[in-house]
């Protein structure tokens, strides 16, 4: 059996937790989501009973307070832990966790009301609802704050007008974390410091869903177009305050990105699973494959970049723990796992030559859910352009 360095080791304060939190994990993603996974990807179909399931273990709620039934009260270090084991076993249920939990519980968590809180943690936490955010739009992907979405205030309501695209979760979710630009009802102007952040339930009148999107990769974590016509909104739903939006968005994309980090790592490892079992049982030339120096060259980068990224996510996780993550970080950590899970994926495929190709195998699934992680969360070109924004600023 192939072990690996301890990293839980270097980050745990009470004895052996994150090591017996982990192997509680893998034991649950064994059982509940490994035997599916490749169903859930030929069917395009999100199993709704694993909701209730990873409530039941504590993992929706991971980052909230125990006061709220279901919450784990853990740090961002649990968080990304269980997003790469789940990720590990299916990296659409992964993603789907991710948009749950963080993108929308989390968010929930540090910027709603007590009010709010009481209203709709309890549920969301147990896995009774499934939350999402909707951030982006058909013409505002990297240039997020350039968004359409506009939201009308009258004496004792909002009224939302346009469309949020590509939003994970979106057919299933209950509620909705959903940024518009917000005027008077007296108003034209929607200038980028003016939006806001509504907490959106799903039966609110003029709020429809079009069909979920027949996507390339992450088949299984629903996905689709949210459209508001006329959607009257109580001035009670605002998240934080009004026209705060811009900073509880930029907030939640530093966190967003170092969870969602740790979808490629789950990848990464998954294609360790497939790969070292494969190159001892392949044989060719009368012995098997894993002696061939190519392969194990592919096998020493493997394992490298894989034990390089882990510790880098801990670490920063760890930081976010203490409040302390940086832009420059957050974009690294994304474009650094993202660009390594593609690669591996594309590796996997090429050890397992024909075989990989086959849909047989999950070396194809893999390389269809890693593309995602260049793309969502700010492309990894944008990634590069705050890094490099971020450090021009620190050494001038």
């Amino acid at each position: 059996m192939l072990t690996y360095p301890n990293f839980d080791l270097l980050y745990q304060t009470d004895n052996n937790a994150l090591s017996i939190f982990r192997e509680s994990l893998q034991n649950f993603v064994n059982q509940e989501i490994v035997p599916i996974a490749q169903k859930i990807d030929q069917q395009n179909e999100f199993p709704n009973d694993l909701w209730l399931k990873l409530g039941a273990m504590g993992l929706l709620g991971i980052t909230v307070n125990e006061k709220f039934a279901g919450g784990s009260n853990c740090g961002y270090l649990e968080h990304v832990i269980a997003m790469e084991e789940i990720s590990r076993g299916s990296a659409s249920i992964g993603l789907s966790y991710a948009a749950h939990s963080n993108l929308c519980v989390n968010q929930l968590h540090n910027f709603a009301s007590e009010q709010q809180k009481q209203q709709y943690l309890p549920k969301l936490v147990s896995g009774e609802w499934v939350g999402a955010l909707a951030m982006s739009e058909a013409n505002a992907g990297s240039d997020v704050l350039s968004m359409q979405l506009t939201a009308t205030k009258y004496s004792d309501h909002f009224v939302l007008n346009g469309s949020k695209m590509w939003i994970t979760n979106g057919p299933d979710a209950h509620i909705i974390i959903v940024y518009a630009k917000t005027t008077l009802s007296n108003e034209s102007s929607n200038t980028k410091k003016n939006i806001s952040a509504f907490i959106i339930t799903n039966d609110l009148p003029g709020f429809f869903r079009s069909p979920k999107l027949d996507k390339l990769g992450m088949r299984g974590s629903n996905t689709c177009e949210l459209i508001f016509n006329n959607c009257k909104v109580p001035l009670e739903n605002i998240l934080g305050e009004e026209n705060f939006g811009t900073s509880i968005l930029m907030n939640g994309l530093n966190y967003e990105r170092l969870v969602l980090a740790a979808g490629p790592l789950g990848i990464m490892q998954a294609c360790m699973d497939v790969v070292i079992p494969y190159i001892h049982e392949r044989q060719q030339f009368g012995k098997a494959i894993g002696e061939f120096q190519l392969i194990q060259s592919k096998i020493a980068d493997f394992y490298t970049n894989l034990n390089a990224s882990r510790s880098y996510i801990y670490a920063l996780a760890k930081l976010a723990d203490n409040k302390i993550l940086s832009n420059k970080d957050a974009a690294s950590i994304l474009l650094f796992t993202s660009e390594l899970a593609t690669k591996m994926a594309l590796d996997t495929i090429q050890i397992l030559g024909g075989n990989g190709y086959c849909n047989e195998y999950a070396a194809g699934r893999l390389l269809r859910d890693a593309k995602l992680y260049e793309i969502g969360a700010g492309t990894c070109e944008i990634r590069r352009i705050i890094i490099a924004k971020e450090i021009f600023k620190e050494t001038t």
